[in-house]
């Protein structure tokens, strides 16, 4: 197996191949894809779209192709998961000090958070398709990291799976297409260290696999210790039952969506996931486990 480990957004990401051969081609179909989704979608960048759009206090901004499809993807994860993956939830992460690049924030820590808020929800999202344009409404702010991310290495997948096995991996979303050098792909999924862990092994034949937790990515805001899954119905941090969520679907994107969804829907979760058609394992906060759907159970953990 030929595989190369990279660092993108600030995570750690991993290209993975069935040949030798295939590397090369990959790598650079990685990168184009990456700079295509940087330049539209990162709103830490005072030049990309995304940042432009944030700033257009409600005037309509004509869109690149690119900003399109990744605005398509956040809709998608929105309506998969019922308006809780939602694209305009920036309002509430600023309001818990999310400004600036995550290892900068742990570092030095937020002021007090701001009073809790909804977000105002996609019908904030004003799309004209044939114009090209989008406009935000009543205030509103977007992000399209999460989603982002996932699409990425969903694009990625199925543009080098023509060529042969691929996964790739950006921060803990994984997209997998074909077999690898010796048979299926073997993915490790590894439980938030602050609960237990446990790494266990999952094979599937494609689609993608994703793992959100509310215990890894916090940070201090004033006295309190908060984290980057927040529930749009109100503007708070995810405080479940479930500190990490992972999710086998039919591709990334949608596993990332209905990874993050689990953590916010409580005590629901197993049941919305097995209507998603979606197999998982979820953590309590406690560290017990729990399996829904194929969730294959006999992978090697350790």
């Amino acid at each position: 197996m030929t595989s190369t480990t990279l660092t993108v957004w600030g995570l750690t990401a991993t290209l993975a191949v069935e040949r030798d051969d295939q590397l090369e081609a990959a790598l650079e179909t990685l990168w184009r894809h990456l700079d295509a989704v940087d330049a539209a979608a990162n709103r830490f960048r005072s030049d990309s779209e995304v940042t432009r759009l944030n700033r257009a206090s409600g005037e309509p901004l004509e869109v690149s192709a690119t900003f399109e499809d990744v605005l398509s993807a956040a809709l998608e994860c929105a309506r998969w998961t019922d308006g809780l993956c939602d694209p305009t939830v920036l309002g509430a992460l600023l309001d818990l000090g999310y400004d600036r690049d995550y290892d900068e924030l742990r570092a030095t820590g937020a002021p007090p958070r701001r009073t809790a808020r909804p977000a105002p929800g996609v019908s904030a999202i004003a799309w004209d398709p044939a114009g090209h344009r989008v406009a935000l409404r009543e205030g509103a702010q977007v992000d399209f990291g999460a989603s982002a991310k996932a699409l990425v290495a969903d694009r990625v997948a199925d543009e080098v799976a023509a060529g042969g096995g691929v996964v790739v991996e950006i921060g803990g979303d994984v997209a997998v297409r074909g077999h690898g050098p010796d048979g299926p792909w073997a993915i490790g999924v590894t439980d938030s260290l602050v609960v237990t862990g446990r790494e266990e092994r999952i094979s599937i034949p494609g689609g993608g696999i994703a793992t959100s937790s509310n215990a890894t990515r916090t940070w201090r805001a004033g006295g309190e210790i908060v984290n980057h899954v927040v529930d749009p119905r109100t503007g708070e941090c995810a405080d479940g039952p479930y500190a990490t969520a992972s999710v086998a679907s039919s591709s990334c994107l949608r596993a990332n969506a209905l990874a993050t969804a689990a953590l916010l829907w409580g005590e629901d979760a197993p049941y919305h996931l097995a209507q998603a058609g979606a197999a998982a394992r979820l953590v309590r906060v406690d560290g017990t486990l729990e399996y829904v759907g194929g969730w294959s159970r006999e992978g090697a953990e350790r």
